[in-house]
């Protein structure tokens, strides 16, 4: 407060305590921590599928496959910028400034099939990187309210086939 009353020496009293108790309200407010470790793949990659041999072969000429697939993507009006092409397994991996859009991986795939014309159709669709996610249910009622008996893993199951929240959902376990 004193700091407030030496900053301002022609301001009121009433006026000073009212800015200093915004400034005590905003201290009080912690602000939330953010913790996060990101160790899947990015979305801001497209990746490839190909035979090894078709993935190296495509690799020896990087730098150029990186300038005509940005040009290739500038003549679609994108805003998508492919930073640098890499080999992984059986698949390039295409690393970009933004998340790809349908035509972006179109506008690849035909890139990158024109250029392997010869061997085009080994060539796969691009595709964006999945992720695997683990849920774990609980609180299910291990007794049916309207039988008495017990649930059984195989009617949770269909229960979770049948939602159209699970689709698209792999169990790793029986319930």
């Amino acid at each position: 407060m004193l700091k407030i009353k030496e900053t301002f020496l022609n301001l009121p009293n009433k006026k000073i305590e009212e800015m200093q108790k915004i400034i005590n309200s905003l201290k009080d407010k912690s602000k939330p921590k953010i913790n996060i470790t990101t160790k899947n793949p990015l979305r801001k990659q497209v990746i490839v599928p190909m035979n090894t041999d078709l993935a190296k072969k495509f690799i020896k000429d990087s730098s150029l496959h990186v300038v005509n697939i940005n040009h290739a993507l500038k003549a679609i009006k994108s805003n998508m910028i492919a930073d640098f092409i890499s080999v992984e397994n059986k698949e390039i991996i295409i690393t970009t400034n933004n998340v790809s859009s349908g035509s972006n991986l179109q506008e690849i795939e035909k890139y990158v099939k024109n250029s392997l014309i010869s061997d085009a159709d080994q060539v796969s669709s691009p595709r964006l990187p999945q992720f695997k996610s683990y849920l774990k249910i609980i609180g299910i009622l291990y007794i049916s309210e309207k039988t008495n008996s017990q649930i059984s893993s195989n009617d949770i199951e269909n229960i979770l086939k049948n939602n159209h929240l699970f689709n698209d959902i792999v169990l790793i376990s029986k319930p």
